[in-house]
């Protein structure tokens, strides 16, 4: 229910309304625009808003409906509800291209079963009746016509027809000819008078041809005349048309009555194409407003993000301007919202977009809103919006806003939604302010929801003390002196009055008086007003700067912990390697001593002997010396690639590269991979590189191209498991190279899906991620893309 009954047509909504029958294609769906009302049911609002939105995506993502030809059935099929009246041949022809219509609709959804449940839903049960359009195609030609051959009769009087009208043109060229021959013709052709063929004959030469003369021109100086001949030819030919027309009905009446059992079906075709063209009509309203489905809640509750009202979106975008949105939320706690601010900042635009788009909401249309947002269920809808004094009424614009206040007393509840603008105005402040503070007190005890805008500063120190009010405010740029259209809630708002004043132009010993006039304390809340809106500002600029050096911080120490990371794994990878070098020294030196005692045994302790073998130690000694001052080739990053071979300087291993990140490369060596320095390796050529590793290295990446699935199904995992999974799984197609994966997570709550994208957001290697198309999926699968 919507009080007072022209609440609708100051929100806005009869311009919605208009809008919106601008995009049918019939009289019918304009009516039922006409008819859209709010409704409370929240099955019915639900369906309504689902049929629209499902039409928008046919309209957005599918081929076109084959919606071409609509015409008004049902006064047609009334029209054939009665015994003895007929139906025309154009009218024929127009049920024959509504049923083509028709069965095309439902023929499109039939090939698309399951994709759009709720437009299925209206015409569900309604059989296909193709005998009707084979009955009317049998005498209804192509152009809507009667056919000659509908019967013998008619294609026996058709034939006699032409017979007649090709002898009778025949006759009177003849005739004609004959008068130019002997001059008695008027210049000119043959013509045709009183649906007669006739020739213009010279005054003077009218009694020489026998004839009946139809007219003469304007100077009396020709006749025109139809010669006896040709007149007799004429009368069978009119004979004929009269047989013709008759024939014609006889077959029109007998159709009628053959397609009269089938009135209860037809009827129910026009309601499918009425109901058709009626959500059509606001879908692509809703494309134009760029509306979306909010989330549909029971609760009288209202979350808006990024909400925009529809008529000023349409303006701003025909001068290609933006709307500023609105972020709004009313709930069991926040019941009210007390708006102030400036004049022209915002207030009353604010609450109508509210109102307005509970209003939509409720009749099934799409808002230009942001999806996530929560539209609940209001039983009622009061607003009193601008002046309804009435002479009739003997009312004034207090006392109308007061009879008003009177109802929204009497009959509001926790499911009514109030939309108050200038609360309180129309009568002195110093009365009307208390009144005012005492009407919100008492709705405010029914647990009504709503949005009020003022400048009284007794309503905004009552809603900041009073539970289940809420102030808010419009934002003001103090610097520029202009408004900011943002809507901020947790604080009142000043007027800012003596500061437009100063900005038109007001005279300083004005304003001074004007300071002295007001009250101390008044003025002393609207300062504190306008420091508190300076400090926020400050605030909120404070709050981005640390947020960013934040961020900074959060970087570095990702950036750090990264390279510790590189940095334990190679010294693992480095103590390793000298681990099993040192071994080898090891071995290979107790074998040369062992050998060197040997042989200065069987020497004798010769001292050349002994001194030739010694330099041998010394030089085994000097290969495996420390050379401090000599650095090892560092091989730059530009100079290795994806897919080169490299050998570690330390040591005779190798390796080929998988991927290269700064002053690290990424190895595979065999089935491990390993993360080194760049100046530890250097590049070789394939050819030095061993068959053998060549040959391992290739076997394992095509099993791992061959065995590698590219969808990963994640379904009734729990998240840590699904998480481990997807780690490895990413891990393995970087190292593959792939560009793109499929992740099926499913939709359920969202919980899953919410969680493993929170992780692909994280991870280096995505460079972004997005929905399946909504045939194959939607946001039960995800797509990922890798850099």
């Amino acid at each position: 229910m919507i009080y007072p009954n022209n609440a609708g047509e100051k929100l806005g909504f009869s311009d919605i309304k208009e809008l919106i029958k601008t995009y049918c294609l019939s009289t019918m769906g304009q009516q039922m625009v006409d008819k859209i009302q709010v409704m409370t049911s929240y099955e019915y609002i639900n369906k309504f808003l689902r049929q629209t939105y499902e039409f928008k995506n046919i309209l957005q993502n599918d081929t076109s409906l084959p919606i071409q030809n609509f015409f008004d059935l049902k006064s047609m099929v009334e029209k054939a509800r009665i015994e003895g009246t007929y139906l025309t041949e154009d009218e024929f022809f127009k049920v024959s291209l509504s049923l083509g219509t028709v069965f095309s609709v439902i023929q499109y959804f039939t090939d698309r079963e399951g994709q759009y449940p709720n437009l299925e839903a209206l015409f569900e049960h309604l059989p296909i009746e193709k005998s009707i359009i084979r009955k009317i195609e049998l005498i209804i030609d192509p152009k809507g016509k009667i056919k000659n051959n509908a019967s013998s009769e008619l294609l026996s009087i058709s034939s006699g027809i032409s017979k007649a009208e090709q002898e009778a043109r025949k006759k009177i060229d003849q005739l004609f000819k004959s008068a130019q021959n002997n001059g008695w013709t008027a210049d000119g052709n043959l013509t045709i008078r009183d649906g007669r063929l006739c020739i213009p004959v010279l005054s003077e030469n009218k009694r020489k041809i026998k004839g009946f003369i139809h007219d003469e021109s304007a100077s009396g100086q020709t006749v025109y005349l139809e010669p006896d001949e040709v007149f007799h030819l004429n009368n069978i030919i009119r004979d004929l048309e009269f047989e013709r027309r008759r024939e014609i009905i006889k077959l029109l009446i007998q159709l009628t009555d053959e397609l009269r059992p089938y009135v209860p079906l037809l009827l129910s075709y026009h309601g499918l194409l009425t109901k058709l063209d009626f959500v059509r009509a606001k879908a692509l309203f809703a494309i134009n407003i760029e509306a979306e489905m909010p989330v549909l809640i029971k609760e009288a509750e209202i979350e808006l993000i990024n909400a925009r009202h529809p008529l000023l979106f349409l303006n701003f975008k025909k001068e290609k301007q933006t709307v500023v949105p609105l972020n709004i939320k009313i709930d069991d706690e926040e019941r009210v919202i007390v708006v102030s601010g400036p004049n022209a900042g915002g207030k009353s635009v604010c609450m109508k977009t509210v109102g307005l788009l509970q209003i939509m909401v409720q009749s099934g249309l799409l808002i230009p809103a942001d999806e996530h947002s929560k539209v609940g269920i209001f039983k009622q809808i009061f607003a009193d919006i601008g002046d309804d004094q009435s002479i009739e009424s003997d009312l004034s614009t207090y006392s109308a806003h007061l009879s008003k206040m009177k109802y929204f007393i009497d009959f509001s509840n926790s499911k009514t939604l109030i939309l108050i603008d200038e609360f309180g105005t129309g009568t002195d402040p110093q009365f009307g302010g208390p009144i005012a503070e005492a009407v919100l007190e008492n709705l405010n005890k029914k647990n009504v929801r709503g949005v009020v805008t003022t400048h009284y500063s007794n309503l905004k120190t009552f809603a900041n003390s009073t539970p289940g009010l809420e102030n808010a405010s419009m934002l003001f740029n103090n610097e520029k002196m202009q408004p900011l259209y943002i809507l901020s809630l947790g604080k009142p708002g000043s007027s800012y009055a003596f500061e437009i004043a100063q900005k038109i132009g007001l005279s300083t010993e004005v304003l001074e008086s004007a300071k002295r006039k007001i009250g101390t304390y008044q003025k002393k809340v609207d300062t504190l007003l306008v420091d508190l809106e300076r400090d926020k500002k400050e605030l909120i600029d404070a709050r981005i700067s640390v947020e960013k050096k934040e961020q900074k911080v959060k970087n570095l120490l990702l950036e750090n912990e990264q390279l510790k990371t590189y940095l334990e794994e190679n010294k693992k990878l480095i103590l390793k390697d000298a681990k099993i070098e040192a071994q080898s020294i090891i071995k290979n030196a107790n074998k040369l001593i062992e050998n060197t005692i040997s042989e200065i045994k069987e020497s004798k302790a010769d001292k050349v002997q002994t001194q030739n073998l010694r330099q041998n130690l010394e030089q085994e000694l000097k290969k495996h010396e420390i050379q401090e001052n000599k650095t090892p080739k560092i091989q730059h990053a530009q100079e290795l690639k994806k897919g080169d071979w490299v050998k570690f300087l330390d040591s005779e291993n190798i390796g080929q590269v998988m991927e290269i990140a700064r002053d690290n490369v990424i190895l595979a060596l065999g089935d491990l991979r390993s993360v080194v320095k760049i100046n530890r390796v250097e590049k070789v050529s394939n050819k030095s590189v061993p068959k053998e590793v060549r040959k391992s290295h290739s076997t394992d990446l095509t099993e791992s191209f061959s065995t590698f699935n590219t969808e990963l199904d994640l379904r009734g995992m729990r998240g840590d498991e699904a998480l481990y999974e997807i780690e490895k799984y990413l891990d393995r197609a970087v190292m593959l190279g792939l560009s793109g994966l499929k992740i099926i997570h499913g939709k359920g709550d969202g919980i899953l899906r919410k969680l493993i994208r929170e992780y692909l957001r994280k991870y280096p290697q995505v460079s972004h991620i997005e929905d399946e198309h909504a045939d194959r999926g939607g946001d039960g699968i995800t797509f990922v893309y890798l850099k």
